[in-house]
């Protein structure tokens, strides 16, 4: 029988690695349509609804009385339900407690008590190199799919997919790892050779090899202690809506400044381009402003304001 460390996080990570299934209620369709058709016919209504699963990811339980750590992306869909699937197969119904919106971080609970947990490591002292495993639901078919492989990026900034209408956010500070990241491996953990978790799986990109990326899980235990200590996630919140300036948007628009923020609302109904009551209306910022620097850092594609608000406490003063 074969014995390495590797074998043996294995057994210490996989009795907390859980699946999440996402269902919805969908009109039935009546009997006999066949789904091909559906892009030059409309469905034929059925009776009534029945429950269809959409998706799924994965997870890992932290806390033993059911608290869960996924991703947002995975757990997005407000109207949704969820089940969770523990490694040993029992199916449990989910609650989303919290959903961190800038760093793709999701919080579940389920009912129950003495579940095996994963520790958290420690994301701030990563080095290239060293051993990392991820943990999931591969492909929302193969539970319990663990690879293996190296840390072999850090503080990546990507422009990611969601799924949801193809919809894109912005993830930054992220884990590169060579270790498989498949669909369905979302929020499943990334590990150390200790079996501590160091990262949350998030995103691939398609087409290529090994290249999979992870969120720091130092981002993660803030957002517990930020819901445990004022039930809800907070974040740094300015209050402006804005675009990045580049040469191409100064030449189009003529603008006098060829980086920064350029604040202007967006083209929905309602929309402000300063969020009234903010603390950016307070200070006077108008649309059509341009905010060259935050504390006296520019503000650039690489570095957006966003940025720059994200890394500062709540109650920060700023100068821009």
């Amino acid at each position: 029988m074969e014995h390495s460390p590797i074998i043996d996080v294995i057994k210490k990570v996989m009795p907390a690695v859980v699946s999440i299934i996402i269902s919805k209620e969908m009109p039935r369709a009546a009997p006999g349509q066949l789904e091909f058709f559906e892009e030059t016919l409309p469905p034929a209504p059925g009776e009534g609804n029945q429950k269809v699963q959409i998706g799924g990811g994965s997870g890992f339980i932290v806390y033993p009385n059911g608290v869960i750590l996924s991703n947002k992306h995975v757990v997005v869909e407000p109207d949704a339900e969820y089940t969770v699937v523990l490694s040993e197969g029992t199916k449990l119904p989910a609650t989303v407690i919290a959903r961190d919106e800038i760093n793709d971080v999701a919080i579940l609970k389920i009912e129950a008590d003495d579940l095996p947990t994963i520790p958290l490591g420690d994301s701030e002292n990563l080095q290239l190199g060293q051993t990392a495993l991820s943990f999931g639901n591969a492909l929302g078919i193969f539970q319990n799919t663990v690879c293996t492989g190296i840390v072999s990026g850090l503080s990546r900034l990507i422009t990611a997919h969601t799924g949801m209408g193809m919809q894109t956010e912005r993830l930054r500070g992220l884990v590169q790892t060579d270790a498989a990241i498949n669909p369905g491996n979302s929020g499943g953990p990334l590990c150390d050779i200790e079996g501590n978790v160091i990262g949350i799986n998030v995103a691939m990109v398609m087409g290529a090899e090994n290249i999979g990326f992870a969120i720091p899980i130092n981002t993660a235990k803030r957002d517990l202690i930020e819901l445990k200590k004022y039930g809800r996630i907070r974040r740094p919140f300015l209050g402006v809506r804005y675009f990045i300036i580049d040469q191409d948007i100064k030449k189009k628009f003529r603008l006098p400044a060829d980086y920064g923020a350029l604040v202007v609302r967006e083209n929905l109904p309602g929309d402000h381009a300063v969020v009234p009551g903010s603390t950016a209306d307070k200070a006077g910022l108008k649309e059509f402003d341009i905010i060259l620097e935050c504390n006296e850092k520019k503000i650039t594609p690489e570095t957006p304001l966003s940025d720059h608000i994200a890394d500062l406490p709540i109650g920060a003063s700023l100068t821009l």
